[in-house]
């Protein structure tokens, strides 16, 4: 480690105030969702994106919109539709007859946080219009390239798949999230609260910016520091394995499991897990932060085989019967 814990400890208590001022900020909009917002923030800290499954009316794109209402920083909501262009993503260019020259227009992606809102209902060719941004932090128009703001974040909503007009996304593209986060029901006593909050003609969800991109930047820095033991580093190890060959690990489920994770998921889960324990304000990898997070780091990167959605086997099934079976150091 590059600091003693003691030293990173006293960093993510000074870098703290930024969760407790966004949390703030946000439950003056949000009601219960509390694992939304801590994966939202997870993925604000460890500087990857998120991709939000669940039915209509969950308050997936409210969510989005008050974390970068909290945010001093650029904010694009895009709506997919199916007739959506490349072009109207990323930008193109546009030519001047006077001059008889082109002019580069940039598209929304040229915002600090992107909501790709309904993502799923744009074909193929839209969707994948968002790989080079997100992968490299930069897109191409006209032959020439341009890099996008810092921080940049791409929070993208969907509806289930088997709804009608959606289109399944491309494997690639979905590797590139860093979390699939699956947005369930509130419960009986938060319904009953936004009930109370919400059913009215005169609505108001209005947040102010509390967070600089400087502050969001250095928070990173601190993440990159917390303390990852080597025994943990090999428990990260050992489940993403599991994935591939869980014979070799005692685990009778390789019928189940047509791909494993990828190289991708075990640098993905170590970053999540690192952002998890900021936000417990700790400055050091424990087990649980890892099995907190690894459902939402794996579930999309587990591909079923016949047997398993014959079965009616998911891939959050699998991965806690990884979880529970291998040995926590």
């Amino acid at each position: 480690m590059n600091a003693g814990i003691g030293v990173i400890n006293e960093q993510v208590r000074e870098h703290g105030a930024l969760v407790t001022a966004l949390r703030g900020e946000i439950e003056k909009v949000i009601i219960g969702q509390r694992p939304l917002v801590d994966r939202l923030l997870i993925g604000l800290l460890a500087d990857g994106h998120i991709l939000l499954e669940g039915v209509p009316g969950l308050a997936k794109t409210l969510a989005v919109r008050t974390l970068a209402g909290a945010l001093n920083t650029r904010f694009q909501r895009i709506q997919f539709t199916p007739d959506l262009l490349p072009a109207d993503l990323i930008g193109t260019q546009i030519y001047n007859p006077r001059e008889a020259t082109f002019a580069i227009r940039k598209g929304p992606v040229f915002a600090n946080i992107i909501l790709a809102d309904e993502i799923n209902r744009a074909p193929a060719k839209v969707q994948s219009a968002l790989l080079e941004a997100m992968q490299e932090r930069q897109v191409t128009i006209g032959g020439e390239t341009f890099a996008l703001p810092e921080p940049f974040l791409v929070l993208a909503t969907e509806n289930p798949i088997e709804q009608e007009g959606t289109y399944p996304l491309p494997e690639a593209q979905v590797d590139r999230f860093m979390l699939k986060v699956l947005v369930g029901y509130p419960s009986r006593d938060e319904e009953r609260k936004i009930l109370d909050a919400e059913a009215r003609t005169a609505r108001r969800h209005d947040t102010r910016p509390v967070v600089e991109p400087a502050a969001i930047l250095a928070a990173r820095a601190v993440v990159d520091e917390i303390y990852v033991d080597d025994k943990i580093r090999e428990y990260i190890l050992d489940i993403v394995f599991a994935t591939r060959d869980p014979k070799k690990h005692k685990l009778e489920i390789r019928e189940y499991i047509r791909y494993g994770a990828s190289p991708r998921a075990t640098i993905f889960l170590t970053l999540a897990a690192r952002a998890h324990a900021f936000l417990l304000g700790r400055g050091y990898v424990t087990p649980q932060d890892v099995k907190s997070i690894a459902p939402d780091v794996l579930r999309h990167r587990v591909l079923l085989t016949y047997e398993a959605e014959a079965e009616e086997i998911t891939p959050d099934t699998l991965i806690a019967r990884i979880l529970n079976e291998l040995p926590v150091p």
